[in-house]
């Protein structure tokens, strides 16, 4: 039988190398064409590698850690092998329900089918898959369906913990160390792939390599920083009103399935701002010396990850409702924790938001995020007593910066826009004259 070569195909916009994260597949193997047969982690996002035909797995190429080029062969394969598409009708459902708990979720709801049930056999029957493959209306990632593979937990009986139920890596660990939930198959004998290796260690430290998703961020901080000449301005916000209003919309918003958070009235504030400050939404094309003004509102913000700082931009913010932006936000952030953000997803932004609130922090001088001319940072809530009336009462008050790029803004101009920035998220109810 013939064996072919599947190289690493075109993973994207400007990418043209990435690090393999883990194999999804191992020699002796059937596979199909578009089955996922990687991940792979490239300066942008991880994401998932197909294979272009379809045979039995004969050898895995690289190593988890090594750094692949597009073009670069992945894995051989074996053609002219029984694959699900010429099994028998048992052989090939049970194929299929297998494949498709490694694919990504993408909806939820319908009936359950159902798939023959394998067994041990001396005479050449089917082997009983052990842990049970994970039911199609189980949400989780590949990575995480593989790690409880190779843990022997039942992903069918764990409750996720993620976005709508989703089974994260946490729940999988969390569901091995319990006990609970663990097939018969014995004990684990082989560690998870993602655990991360030293290249060496020597006393009391340890090395790692810097690459990756956190070597693209080490190199745009540091250009930004280097290009940019950064100014802060910092000031409160009385945001008594917010917290009532956000309270008041809370139920119904739980009833649409939507979590509202404080960053889409934060949002909505900002674009009416904007509209006054124009330079705000601008950017300065090094290469020609230019001033690029953009007249559309595409909102980026920072979400904190296991694989670093990422920042997902909502296109066209300025379009939509505070309810839809904040399903946006909470499925933009879940997708960039999962690593699955698109490269499109990524893009685009005209302006950038940090939430470092959620985390703690009172004050910060946050990096703006090149080629952008400024970036908002939002910080924690405070109760504080105040005279309000000649009376004394509580308030929350939350702290806002502004950094700014002075090669296009001056400190009064960021004064100014900062002022009317408070103005309009103290007092929510006049972000509706300023809607259109």
């Amino acid at each position: 039988m013939a064996t072919r070569n599947v190289e690493l195909p075109e993973i994207g916009e400007g990418v043209n190398e990435g690090e393999l994260v883990s194999w999804l597949v191992k020699p002796g193997d059937t596979i199909e064409v578009d089955q996922a047969v990687a991940e792979l982690m490239t300066d942008k996002a991880t994401v998932e590698v197909p294979s272009t035909m379809a045979g039995k797995v004969v050898e895995l190429k690289f190593s988890e850690g090594d750094t692949i080029e597009v073009g670069q062969t992945l894995i051989t394969v074996e053609e002219g092998v029984e694959t699900s598409a010429n099994l028998s009708k048992s052989d090939a459902a049970i194929t299929a329900q297998h494949n498709l708990s490694r694919a990504s979720e993408s909806s939820i709801g319908g009936s359950k089918p159902s798939v023959p049930t394998p067994s041990n056999s001396n005479g050449g029957g089917l082997i009983a898959i052990n842990p049970p493959p994970a039911d199609i209306h189980v949400l989780a990632t590949p990575s995480t369906r593989r790690l409880a593979r190779e843990t022997n937990v039942d992903i069918n009986q764990i409750s996720g913990t993620g976005l709508a139920g989703r089974v994260t890596r946490d729940d999988v660990m969390g569901q091995m160390k319990n006990g609970a939930g663990a097939t018969a198959a014995g004990p684990v004998t082989q560690a998870p792939s993602w655990t991360p290796q030293p290249v060496f260690s020597t006393g009391g430290e340890e090395r790692v390599p810097l690459k990756g998703i956190r070597k693209k961020i080490a190199e745009n901080l540091q250009m930004a920083k280097r290009v940019i000449p950064h100014f802060t301005l910092m000031d409160e916000a009385n945001v008594s009103q917010l917290i009532q209003l956000r309270t008041e919309l809370k139920p119904v918003a739980e009833k649409m399935g939507v979590k509202v958070t404080y960053m889409p009235f934060v949002m909505k504030a900002l674009m009416a701002t904007i509209r006054e400050f124009p330079k705000f939404n601008g950017m300065i094309d090094d290469a020609a010396q230019e001033i690029v003004y953009k007249k559309y509102f595409n909102i980026g913000f920072a979400a904190d990850t296991p694989n670093g700082l990422l920042v997902p931009v909502i296109k066209n913010a300025d379009q939509k409702t505070i309810y839809q932006l904040s399903h946006e936000i909470v499925e933009l952030a879940q997708k960039a924790r999962d690593g699955k953000l698109a490269l499109e997803e990524m893009k685009g932004a005209t302006f950038t938001i940090t939430n470092i609130g959620s985390v703690g922090g009172t004050y910060a001088t946050p990096i703006i995020n090149h080629p952008e001319v400024a970036i908002f940072g939002m910080y924690k809530i405070q109760e504080r007593p105040v005279i309000l009336d000649g009376e004394l009462a509580v308030a929350h008050f939350m702290n806002f910066t502004v950094t700014c790029d002075h090669r296009l803004i001056d400190g009064a101009e960021a004064a100014r826009f900062l002022s009317a920035f408070i103005a309009r998220i103290e007092s929510p109810g006049r972000l509706m004259m300023d809607m259109i």
